[in-house]
């Protein structure tokens, strides 16, 4: 099964994007330093002048990629959701118990981020910080309707689906399974942002993991 990891290609809706940065070395390392600099300064600081010299080019060589730092975002952030479906899939695949697969992709999606070798110009787990503290960013504009309507979300909200799914299969008669499902999702990230900046307001720790926890919340939930 690892095998079948080993040449994936993680696919972004071609919409995003004016070229795919996947497709060369400059747009790798756009990828690359776009990742390391707005973990280190934020996305409001960051910017298009900035990124260019860290990659030592044009500013303008940017924009041929990108039509702005949304763009940039959406592209990083819908990377990571097809990163973690496809980590989910391979992981769930072969188990046969609804409940053991429901609580594996739980750990998926709740437990830290540990980087993955097999994408060396993405740092993931940096950028699973820059979705811990930047992600609402993506989609908290006036244009979400309209981004939705062109697919923007469709890989965030394919993964919400599958999780949705996977309760249905433990009990077929919980009312609210797609309510539920992005909670684990959302509220994952919501609670490793607490547990960093706001830890008295939170019981997520090293001892009480996010995973534990929603794995409890959510075998309680469902199970009455």
């Amino acid at each position: 099964m690892e095998r079948l990891l080993i040449n994936i290609k993680i696919s972004v809706n071609e919409k995003i994007y004016l070229k795919d940065p996947e497709s060369s070395d400059l747009g790798k390392r756009i990828l690359k330093h776009s990742i390391e600099l707005i973990h280190s300064i934020g996305f409001e600081c960051f910017n298009f002048k900035k990124l260019g010299k860290e990659i030592g080019s044009n500013e303008s060589s940017i924009y041929r990629y990108f039509e702005n730092k949304h763009k940039l975002l959406l592209y990083l952030t819908s990377w990571y959701w097809g990163w973690l479906e496809y980590k989910l899939v391979f992981s769930t695949n072969g188990i046969s118990n609804p409940k053991n697969q429901l609580i594996k992709a739980i750990e998926i999606i709740c437990d830290v981020i540990r980087e993955d070798s097999r994408f060396s110009h993405i740092n993931e787990v940096k950028l699973s910080k820059i979705l811990i503290a930047e992600y609402s960013k993506s989609y908290l504009t006036k244009e979400v309707d309209d981004e939705n309507k062109e697919g923007y979300f469709s890989i965030y909200k394919r993964l919400i689906i599958r999780i949705k799914e996977m309760i249905g299969q433990v009990n077929p008669k919980y009312q609210y399974p797609a309510s539920l499902a992005s909670s684990i999702v959302e509220g994952a990230l919501h609670q490793h942002f607490l547990r960093e900046h706001f830890p008295l307001i939170t019981d997520c720790s090293d001892t009480k993991t996010t995973t534990s926890f929603y794995s409890d919340l959510v075998l309680k939930t469902i199970q009455k």
